[in-house]
């Protein structure tokens, strides 16, 4: 059976993915990072979001895979994206589909205001 975790910018899957489609797997799981790609991503900080989702799936191992188990690692995931945005390791994508800004408002250095947000 195919659970999933969705939060606006993670998407947790039980399954694997073949020739474009999620094929239900009770040992894999799929992760899909920021798919209206709302924000502008570099490698490092992206691999940082597999680390921390391998280092969740790795806390998790033994335990039953629940929904609640599954929604916990999008939930926390979905936190370290947020975190990355606030130390400036990533920042909002202006060109995308979507700028409703869920993550706070972007922080843009001027003179006036310079220093301030880190």
């Amino acid at each position: 059976m195919l659970l999933k975790s969705t939060t606006r910018h993670i998407r947790v899957y039980t399954a694997e993915i073949k020739q474009s489609e999620l094929i239900p797997s009770d040992n894999v799981l799929t992760l899909d990072v920021d798919p209206d790609n709302e924000f502008n991503w570099n490698d490092d900080a992206l691999q940082r979001v597999y680390s921390k989702f391998d280092e969740l799936v790795e806390s998790c191992s033994g335990e039953d895979l629940t929904d609640y188990n599954l929604r916990r690692i999008g939930s926390d995931l979905e936190h370290f994206v947020r975190s990355l945005l606030q130390n400036g390791e990533i920042s909002y994508n202006l060109n995308s589909r979507v700028l409703n800004y869920s993550m706070g408002l972007p922080k843009i250095e001027s003179p006036e205001t310079e220093g301030k947000y880190r």
